[in-house]
């Protein structure tokens, strides 16, 4: 694979740099650089601006707003776009329910739900872990017994990302307890977080913020309409969304910002009179970082569009993998950098920099991405029975 873009390439970058640096506020560029940005206001601002300028949902079909790029131009996009600071899209609307109703639901429901969701006029999350049902998402107990035109869904879901902020909720629900097969028995519902009986519960994470939820549905009744595609065929439906959720996790260009950061920052530090960006030790991990980033861009770029038949590709899990500890040695490397200054965090008016006190909060709070989207354990076994066929 060629490393130098062709100058189609270049100048599409170039056009995709100019436009997130005059097109997004600044204010919103600086803080999503700093990992500051204001939810949800600076997300569903830059998405719609994003979207006004086709450019929300380049990876859905032509017709719903997609755009006929190649895999690069779909990987410049989303790199260029972490590296200027541009909050993402949300995920859960733009690669999770998003592409999957675009590939299986009905006409009326792609109608209905696709034009919203891209302009973010509908929050989404996601209902898929449960308490005994993380990894091995097939074990999962909440149940949608069919009652006339409605479901009757009981159960319940945790780790909702960002569910506080969300309209509606996409979900897996068991429909055929008798199914030979676990995976068998699922469907794909959509509800609205408003619906009576849905209720919930925010946790606190380690590092003091909230951005996951616990789900609870009593009796709750969601039309049959919001299922999508057929019963108990949402164990496809959620691989499919897997694949798309596990190739976003990489976050190739959020790592190469905070790589730039940490180099800034390093270069400025002297310890025993010399910059640690020059200490042979610290500068050594800083390439096997990014040496790391290299590969797993290429992998990306190979994997990227691969999925367009709605079969997920499992290489997908590579790149789940090896981003995610590539964002964890990113986080270390700031914790190492800022040292003792890593320390205070939101203690006010102290001679301490604001990127030394996220340090070690963001290094806590990425050690999630070892977990979600499928923990590294379960993709190391995707890996090694799809992939190497062991």
């Amino acid at each position: 694979m060629k490393l130098a873009l062709s100058d189609e390439d270049a100048a599409f970058r170039e056009e995709l740099r100019r436009f997130y640096t005059s097109e997004i506020p600044e204010d919103i560029r600086e803080r999503g650089k700093t990992g500051h940005s204001k939810f949800p206001e600076d997300m569903v601002t830059s998405q719609r601006i994003l979207h006004a300028n086709g450019l929300a949902v380049p990876n859905w079909p032509v017709e719903w707003g997609g755009k006929d790029w190649t895999p690069l131009q779909r990987q410049i996009w989303l790199d260029e776009m972490q590296l200027a600071g541009v909050p993402e899209p949300l995920a859960f609307n733009t690669k999770m329910v998003g592409p999957v109703i675009a590939q299986f639901g009905s006409q009326a429901m792609k109608e209905r739900f696709l034009p919203p969701t891209a302009n973010i006029d509908i929050w989404w999350c996601q209902g898929f872990s449960e308490p005994e049902a993380g990894s091995d998402l097939a074990s999962l107990r909440t149940t949608a017994v069919r009652d006339g035109d409605t479901y009757v869904v009981n159960g319940q879901k945790t780790w909702t990302t960002l569910g506080q902020y969300a309209d509606w909720i996409f979900l897996l629900a068991r429909t055929n307890p008798d199914a030979p097969k676990r995976q068998a028995g699922i469907s794909f519902l959509l509800a609205e977080m408003s619906t009576p009986g849905i209720t919930l519960r925010p946790i606190e994470l380690i590092d003091g913020s909230y951005e996951v939820n616990e789900v609870f549905f009593e009796d709750v009744r969601i039309p049959a309409d919001q299922l999508v595609g057929e019963e108990n065929q949402g164990w496809t439906y959620a691989k499919f969304l897997l694949g798309n959720e596990r190739t976003g996790i990489a976050r190739i260009g959020l790592t190469k910002l905070w790589m730039a950061q940490v180099k800034e920052h390093a270069a400025k530090l002297e310890v025993n009179g010399t910059p640690l960006l020059e200490d042979p030790l610290f500068a050594a991990r800083v390439a096997e970082i990014e040496t790391g980033l290299l590969a797993l861009e290429l992998t990306q770029m190979r994997v990227s569009g691969s999925e367009a038949d709605g079969k997920p590709n499992p290489a997908s899990s590579i790149l789940k993998l090896r981003g995610s500890q590539l964002q964890q040695a990113a986080t270390e490397l700031f914790v190492e950098v800022a040292g003792p200054e890593a320390l205070p965090f939101d203690a006010g008016d102290i001679d301490v920099p604001t990127w030394a006190q996220d340090a070690a909060p963001r290094y806590l709070n990425y050690r999630k991405t070892s977990i979600y989207g499928g923990t590294n354990e379960v993709q190391r076994n995707i890996i090694a029975s799809t992939i190497l066929g062991l």
